[in-house]
């Protein structure tokens, strides 16, 4: 599928959220309206097209074509809202998003209007001026196209928490030693604290007892008699 942005001159209180064009075509439902110029000599301010499935539940659009109560019939503006087509059936929420779409005869394209607002739809979904105009390719031998497509969220997201309080940091320490070679048996170093204890090394240069050829090293826990993760090195 090819994409390709569009970025509209549009005021600040529009209600576009974003607006792009595309070459595939919708995909839960297309509707093709003839002698779009009728509407008003014939006085239809609302029409409301069949019915179309999608996520589970049965939608419908809904077109002013002169304009909805919020922008006013005046205001020259093209109102178009998705809508339950059954509001009996209707859950407590229902959590989707959905795509408004207007084809373009010229380009061969489709123009999308992704909506995010809580109200399914745009009262200003594009001035009557530029959805007749023919160079713009909207309205073509009075013949408009439009499309919608709706993606239901089924669940919500699992939320998952990550703390750092319940990470483990290994302590690291380094030590150099002068003097190898006269170092006394056993050597010790400072104290050092981690993981909320006190720690210090214990080194044999020249082996212990039961090891007297190896160079032994030990790491001891103060306030214990206890001496833990002995190593030996050759």
């Amino acid at each position: 599928m090819s994409v390709t942005p569009v970025i509209p001159v549009l005021p600040e209180d529009h209600e576009f959220s974003r607006m792009e064009s595309r070459e595939a075509p919708p995909t839960h439902f297309v509707i093709k309206i003839e002698s779009f110029s009728l509407f008003e000599p014939c006085g239809i301010d609302k029409y409301e097209t069949e019915e179309f499935a999608a996520g589970e539940y049965n939608w419908k659009l809904v077109i002013y074509p002169n304009g909805d109560n919020i922008v006013g019939k005046d205001s020259g503006y093209v109102s178009v809202y998705l809508a339950m087509a059954d509001k009996s059936c209707l859950p407590v929420e229902v959590n989707a998003n959905f795509s408004i779409f207007l084809y373009n005869h010229i380009s061969g394209r489709t123009r999308r209007f992704l909506g995010m607002k809580s109200r399914w739809g745009f009262s200003k979904f594009m001035s009557k001026e530029s959805l007749k105009d023919p160079s713009n390719g909207y309205v073509v031998d009075d013949n408009c196209v439009f499309g919608a497509e709706v993606f239901v969220v089924k669940k919500q997201a699992v939320p998952k928490c990550f703390s750092l309080k319940d990470i483990y940091i290994p302590f690291k320490r380094d030590w150099k030693i002068p003097n190898f070679s006269k170092l006394g048996n056993p050597w010790e170093s400072e104290e050092f604290t981690a993981g909320g204890q006190k720690w210090k090394i214990r080194l044999y240069s020249k082996g212990r007892e039961e090891a007297a050829s190896h160079i032994s090293i030990f790491l001891q826990r103060l306030g214990s008699e206890r001496v833990q993760k002995p190593i030996t090195c050759l």
